[in-house]
C-alpha cells in the first residue's frame, strides 16, 4: 500500500544572483525524504546543472533540521528508497560547479548521503551526523560507501556504517565530514560569505579543479591530455588574461566564462556572454 502523500513534504528551490538554493522540506518528519521527494531531486538538479546562470548549488533543510533520512514508511510500501537516494546523490555530485551543504540539527541516513555528495559542508554547533542502515538491516549502496570512504577514510567510514551511531560536530570536523563548524547564529552569515566568494571566483578554474578531484586521471598521458584540454579553454576564454589584468590593476576580476555541462571524455565548450 502506498503511504498517504503529505502535502507539506516538498523539495523547494530558488535561484538568485548565480546561486541555486535547494531546501528539503518535510517539517512533520524532521525533513525525512519521501519517495516523491527523492524522485524530484534528479530532474531538478539536472535543470540547475544545465543553467549557465547557476554558479553555486546550496543544499539545506527547512527550519532547524537538515534531514532525518529517508521516510521509513516507504519501505513498508515496497518502494526502493535506496535506489532513489543513489540517483539523487549522483545528481548532487554531478553538479558542475561548487556545491555547499548548510547543516543544522540532524543530518542522518539519506540526509548525510546527500551532504556527502556536496563539495563543501558547513554545520552549526549541535548538529548530529549518522549513516544508519545497520539499524534497519539494509545494505548501504557500494557507490555511496565508496564516496563516504573517500571523504572521511576507511576507519571513520566503518565506524559510522558498523555502529550506526550519531556523532557530534567535533568528531565530524575531526574526521573531515564537515569543513567548518559555526555557532548557530553565525552559520547563515558564514555561508553567505563563502557563497559570495565562490561566485566571485573563476568558474573555469572551479570546474576544471572539480573534474580533476572527482575524476582523477588514470595515468600521466591522460593527465596531460585533460590538462591541455582545459588550457585551450583558458586561452580561448580570456579568463586568465582578465585575472592577471585585474591583479595588476588592483581591481576585482570580471570573470565571464560560463561553461556548459561536459563529461571528462569531451572538451568543454566556451560560451562568453556579451558585456552587460
Amino acid at each position: 500500500m502506498e503511504p498517504e502523500a503529505d502535502p507539506r513534504a516538498a523539495v523547494t528551490h530558488t535561484v538568485r544572483d548565480g546561486v541555486a538554493r535547494v531546501v528539503l522540506c518535510h517539517p512533520a518528519r524532521r525533513n525525512a525524504l519521501t519517495a516523491e521527494m527523492w524522485r524530484h531531486l534528479p530532474p531538478l538538479l539536472g535543470r540547475l546543472s544545465a543553467d549557465p546562470a547557476v554558479r553555486v548549488l546550496v543544499l539545506t533543510g527547512h527550519g532547524d533540521t537538515f534531514c532525518a533520512g529517508a521516510d521509513i514508511r516507504d519501505l513498508r510500501a515496497g518502494d526502493a528508497p535506496q535506489d532513489l537516494a543513489v540517483a539523487a546523490e549522483e545528481a548532487v555530485a554531478a553538479f558542475p560547479g561548487p556545491s555547499l551543504a548548510v547543516i543544522r540539527g540532524d543530518c542522518v541516513g539519506g540526509g548525510c548521503q546527500l551532504a556527502a555528495a556536496c563539495d563543501l559542508r558547513l554545520a552549526a554547533e549541535g548538529a548530529r551526523f549518522g549513516v544508519t542502515p545497520a539499524r534497519l538491516g539494509l545494505v548501504y549502496p557500494a557507490s555511496s560507501t565508496a564516496r563516504l570512504t573517500r571523504l572521511i577514510g576507511p576507519s571513520a567510514a566503518k565506524h559510522l556504517l558498523f555502529s550506526a551511531e550519531l556523532i557530534d560536530t567535533d568528531r565530524a570536523l575531526r574526521v573531515g565530514l564537515v569543513d567548518e563548524v559555526l555557532p548557530p547564529d553565525a552559520l547563515d552569515r558564514r555561508a553567505g560569505e563563502l557563497i559570495r566568494t565562490l561566485v566571485s571566483r573563476s568558474a573555469l578554474t572551479q570546474r576544471a579543479a572539480k573534474e580533476f578531484v572527482d575524476h582523477p586521471p588514470g595515468d600521466p598521458e591522460e593527465a596531460g591530455r585533460r590538462t591541455e584540454r582545459w588550457r585551450v579553454v583558458q586561452r580561448e576564454s580570456g579568463e586568465a588574461a582578465e585575472g592577471v589584468a585585474a591583479f595588476l590593476e588592483r581591481r576585482p576580476p570580471a570573470f565571464r566564462w560560463v561553461g556548459g555541462i561536459d563529461t571528462v571524455e569531451h572538451a568543454p565548450g566556451v560560451r562568453v556572454p556579451p558585456p552587460g
